[in-house]
């Protein structure tokens, strides 16, 4: 643990990133796996599905969590999937 008190604040405050950020990654991802699941299953409530892993995928780039190159990537293989 740090003894200067603006790296104490640092620490709190990175800890507190951190955790944000992971959350938001861990949202994607589980968007992604629900669209995927309920294709799979063919389930009705693709579209609603399909626009919330495309939400989320773009959350994540606008916030930097993601580079463009995966953002794009994935919604184009998301898309193919929606579209078969």
């Amino acid at each position: 643990m740090p003894i200067i008190k603006s790296a104490i604040k640092r620490v709190k405050t990175s800890a507190k990133a951190e955790a944000k950020n992971a959350s938001q990654l861990s949202h994607m991802r589980t968007a992604i796996k629900k669209f995927d699941k309920a294709k799979l299953a063919g389930e009705g409530d693709l579209d609603k599905l399909y626009k919330d892993a495309l939400s989320a995928i773009d959350r994540a780039h606008s916030k930097g969590l993601i580079k463009a190159n995966k953002a794009a990537r994935d919604k184009s293989r998301l898309a193919a999937r929606y579209n078969k």
